[in-house]
């Protein structure tokens, strides 16, 4: 299995560790406001696209920012 991520790197568990971590620690979590404002420029954006709609817009955002944040 070829494996992209530096060593020791599990993305999917990082994954999984930041959202329970967002999910017990509410607002106080580092990673919860940036979350949630990507998941509501991307509902903004989805509402306002033809073809998106805005749940696909707030997932779509809030993915993008977990994911920028898991980068780092």
């Amino acid at each position: 299995m070829s494996d992209n991520a530096p060593e020791g790197r599990d993305w999917v568990q990082d994954t999984k560790e930041e959202i329970v971590g967002m999910a017990k620690q509410g607002v106080k979590h580092p990673s919860t406001k940036p979350v949630l404002t990507g998941a509501a420029i991307g509902a903004v954006a989805g509402a306002i696209l033809p073809v998106i709609s805005w749940p696909l817009g707030l997932a779509a955002g809030a993915g993008i920012a977990l994911y920028s944040r898991l980068k780092k």
